[in-house]
């Protein structure tokens, strides 16, 4: 039988050698990346991002099942999957195509989050609702100002030569730039996404938010005077000048004089107060519908 003598050196090593193992242990293991099939099952969900739309959350379920493969792939334990899918139920939205490349950012943080980086759910949220904004903002111009308006124009100038080309142009123009916004949106977010969040210590997160929101309100406040449109006909005077022709001056006409689209801007204005003061979105669309038709009505408004 032989005897192994272990000094109180060897001891302290052995502890010190152990403790490291534990430690390293307890670290969570970089997370898995997306495969091809995360891909192809995320953009196919991505499809049905308006299937249970409802006006509480908007998209919210929708991204919350377009977020699922990444979800599953990023969290191994069905509690850390339950909290990331709870984070994506809250409200949501944003044009349906566009949406794809604000999920692959948020993918990409979820990723990040799911390795050990210190990014907190308030982050994520952040990032993602201060996306969303933007985003349709520029969105909703380019698609469905701009790409289904004249896609149907030569479409129907087709199909009015007696063309079958027409329909066609318009359906599938239209299927392929859906195809490639959402297959290859939320592959350029996701890598783009992951940069950005590697760079958390840098800013680079609050930096986007402040940029989209920016980028975001110019957008938006170029829409505000293209798309609202406020005409008050009242009279206020009418002569007839020295040419002959009559001149009719009505309220619309002295505003226009003093900044064309101001009576838009002001009901801009107006629904951002009452938004703010917590009133329903509903009530306000209802309560201009209800105060369009009554000025048609009195002659106030007029289309």
């Amino acid at each position: 039988m032989t005897t192994h003598n272990v000094s109180s050196d060897q001891v302290a090593s052995y502890a010190a050698s152990d403790t490291d193992a534990h430690t390293e242990a307890n670290h969570k293991a970089p997370a898995q990346d997306l495969t091809q099939r995360d891909y192809l099952s995320t953009y196919f969900r991505s499809t049905f991002l308006l299937g249970s739309f409802n006006f509480e959350r908007m998209q919210a379920i929708g991204f919350a099942v377009t977020m699922i493969p990444a979800i599953k792939r990023f969290y191994t334990t069905k509690e850390d999957q339950a909290a990331a899918l709870s984070r994506h139920l809250e409200f949501f939205n944003t044009q349906p195509w566009i949406a794809s490349p604000i999920a692959g950012v948020t993918a990409a943080m979820e990723r990040q989050k799911a390795a050990g980086e210190d990014i907190d759910d308030a982050a994520i949220t952040n990032v993602k609702v201060g996306l969303m904004g933007p985003m349709a903002g520029v969105g909703d111009p380019i698609f469905w100002g701009t790409a289904r308006p004249v896609l149907a124009a030569l479409g129907a100038s087709l199909a009015l030569s007696g063309s079958i080309l027409g329909p066609l142009l318009f359906f599938f123009g239209l299927g392929i730039l859906r195809f490639v916004t959402r297959w290859y949106g939320f592959k350029i977010g996701y890598q783009k996404g992951v940069e950005i969040v590697s760079e958390v210590g840098g800013n680079t997160l609050r930096r986007l938010t402040q940029m989209a929101s920016i980028v975001g309100l110019f957008v938006m406040g170029s829409l505000v005077s293209k798309w609202t449109s406020i005409n008050v006909p009242m009279e206020l005077s009418r002569y007839t000048d020295q040419t002959g022709k009559e001149v009719v001056t009505t309220v619309q006409s002295v505003l226009d004089s003093l900044l064309p689209g101001m009576l838009a801007l002001l009901l801009t204005f107006l629904c951002m107060w009452l938004l703010r003061k917590k009133v329903n979105a509903i009530w306000i669309i209802i309560g201009m519908f209800i105060i369009g038709i009554l000025g048609y009505w009195a002659g106030i408004l007029a289309p």
